[in-house]
This record gives C-alpha cells, sequence and structure tokens, in this order.
C-alpha cells in the first residue's frame, strides 16, 4: 500500500486479509497493529492530538508540556523505538537537545513499502547511529516479521541502549480485565524492591506468570524483569477477554534480555496526559530500567544480566523478532 495518514500523520502501511501495519514517517512508530477481521488494534492511540515531531514547538505547544519528553508525547504512537537512551537524557543532553528515549523517536525516516513489506530508514545524528527496520508479513500467518539493523557511524565503539517500547490501550486495554503473560524471573521495582515475578498478581491468577492488568492509581509505576535464562526465546502475551484479540511479541533472549512494565492510570494530571490517560507499557530491550545513560553505564549488570549493549565501531548490529496478532478463547 503507498503513503497514507494515520491519526492526521504521514504513514506507510502494509497488509495481508487479516492483519494490516502502520509505520509513521516521523518518529518510525508501529502505530498500529489491526486485526481485520475484529477491527482490533491494541496499541496505544493517545487520547491527545498527535503531530509531527517536526512541527512541535515548545512557545506554540504547551498542551504537550514544556520537557525533554513534550517532542515524543506530541507524536507517539503505539510502539516507538527507544535507540541509544532508554529514559531521560542528562541536563546537559537535554540542553543540547537529545529527547526522552533518544532521537530516533522523533527523526524523519525514509520509508520503502509494497503490498506486505516495508522498509524504514533513519539516521540520529546527535548519537551517529544508523537504524533500519524491515517489517514482513505472508498472506495466511498472523506473524509480523521484524528485522532491525543498527549502525555504529562513529568511529568509537559505543554503550547504547535499545528498547522496543510497546505500548497498549484502550479498548484492548481494560482495567481488571486484559490479561498478561512473561517469560520472566527475577524483578525490580523502579524504587529498588527486589522480588521474584509476578508482582500483586491478581488473586485468583492460576499460573505464576500470568498477570491481570488490575485498577490501580499509581502513576508512573514501572518494574523491570529478566528473562527466564533457561529459554533461548522470550515473550509477552496480552489478551482480551471482551474481543478475544491475543497480541503477542518474541524475541531471541540474549538480544532483549529485560522487559520492564509501566502503567499510567488516569494518575499524572500534567500536560498532555491531564488526567485522562489509560495505558500500559510492555517494554523489552536490553537495558532494565528507565535511566539517563551514566547511571545506566554505572550500572553495568543486574541480576548478573548486562544493561546496555556495545556497538563495535564503524560496525552493525542485526536483531530479529516478531509480533502477532490473532483470535484466542484462552491465553
Amino acid at each position: 500500500m503507498p503513503e497514507t495518514v494515520y491519526c492526521n500523520r504521514a504513514a506507510h502501511s502494509i497488509q495481508t486479509e487479516t492483519i494490516q501495519v502502520t509505520v509513521t514517517v516521523e518518529g518510525g512508530h508501529i502505530a498500529e497493529i489491526l486485526h481485520k477481521p475484529s477491527g482490533v488494534n491494541p496499541l496505544w492511540t493517545p487520547p491527545w492530538p498527535s503531530i509531527e515531531p517536526s512541527l512541535y514547538d515548545a512557545a506554540r505547544h504547551p498542551e504537550y508540556g514544556a520537557d525533554a519528553e513534550s517532542r515524543l508525547l506530541a507524536g507517539i504512537l503505539g510502539h516507538n523505538l527507544c535507540l541509544d537512551l532508554f529514559g531521560p537524557p542528562s541536563p546537559e543532553e537535554a540542553a543540547a537537545g537529545i529527547p526522552v528515549h533518544g532521537e530516533a523517536s522523533v527523526v524523519q525516516y525514509e520509508i520503502t513499502s509494497g503490498d506486505h513489506e516495508l522498509t524504514q530508514r533513519c539516521r540520529a545524528p546527535h548519537a551517529q547511529l544508523g537504524f533500519e527496520r524491515n517489517i514482513r508479513l505472508k498472506t495466511g500467518d498472523p506473524n509480523i516479521y521484524i528485522t532491525e539493523t543498527v549502525e555504529n557511524l562513529s568511529p568509537l565503539d559505543r554503550p547504547i541502549a535499545w528498547t522496543q517500547h510497546v505500548t497498549l490501550g484502550p479498548p484492548f486495554l481494560e482495567k481488571g480485565k486484559t490479561v498478561f503473560r512473561i517469560s520472566g524471573t527475577r524483578s525490580r521495582t523502579i524504587d529498588g524492591l527486589d522480588f521474584d515475578w509476578p508482582m500483586l498478581p491478581h488473586p485468583d491468577a492460576p499460573r505464576e506468570d500470568l498477570q491481570i492488568f488490575t485498577d490501580t492509581k499509581s502513576s508512573g509505576r514501572y518494574t523491570t524483569t529478566l528473562m527466564d535464562p533457561h529459554r533461548d526465546q522470550a515473550y509477552f502475551l496480552a489478551w482480551s477477554p471482551a474481543s478475544n484479540v491475543l497480541l503477542g511479541y518474541q524475541w531471541k533472549r540474549t538480544d532483549f534480555p529485560w522487559i520492564g512494565i509501566w502503567e499510567e492510570n488516569y494518575s499524572r494530571h500534567n500536560p498532555p496526559w491531564n488526567g485522562g490517560t489509560l495505558t500500559r507499557g510492555m517494554e523489552f530491550g536490553a537495558s532494565p530500567l528507565p535511566e539517563p545513560r551514566r547511571k545506566m553505564i554505572d550500572r553495568n549488570t543486574l541480576f548478573g544480566a548486562p544493561c546496555y549493549r556495545w556497538i563495535p565501531a564503524r560496525e552493525k548490529v542485526t536483531v530479529e523478532y516478531k509480533a502477532f496478532i490473532r483470535i484466542s478463547e484462552a491465553i
């Protein structure tokens, strides 16, 4: 499918008879994984108007806030890429124009697309990183096949964060109803409490790897979980009993050993949240916690696993993972 418009954003879409995937030109977000028979897109569409990151101006757009996250929030949709940073920049980086989660979520992408395949390419000029993502669909196949390559354009070896910030929202996401499973083990809260997954399971949850999205009023709640080291493949599943739509992601555990779970439950009252947002992030990547670069490097390891990934000078690193969406009567 040629270029299209999604939530007033320039975009490209590919599709089969059952799945449609849409990505934005600016920011490169996977905005839509639509299960066409049910009409359900589990990915988050914020309740505020979406604009191109290049149009954002702090003076003209106070409705998106006024900090290093505002440009990202003005255009965020669905599954966004955190590259070089996972979390906030330092004050000095922010003053130099580096946004939360790095440049790849706000720069413009070059996109080539056909009916069943598209390729996105961008360059993060300050980080000196090149990025390419290829997304492929197959007729009669519920899987979305994704290949990503990061290129270090500098003459120096680089420690980087690399996280898939998959965010889910209503109507797929419902309090007390949407069910999640992950291949998790040891976990830690953002304030340093260690525990065995899962944290605060529903009292009636029959399996240790199952969690129901609870009715909580916490703001910015975040936990990180180490993927099971006895499994080559890691995963998360999310299931809506209202629609019977099952969304999942599966990846090589050594590529992305961590998953972070974050929720917003109508608790943030600053713009653009304004107390009106329900969402959950299932953020799998190379780093356990959203934190500034220095803290990420100083942390080095957690539970014996690395907290960032090295990209050698002038080299490329490639990963493959997949998403899938289908009808399921149970999880």
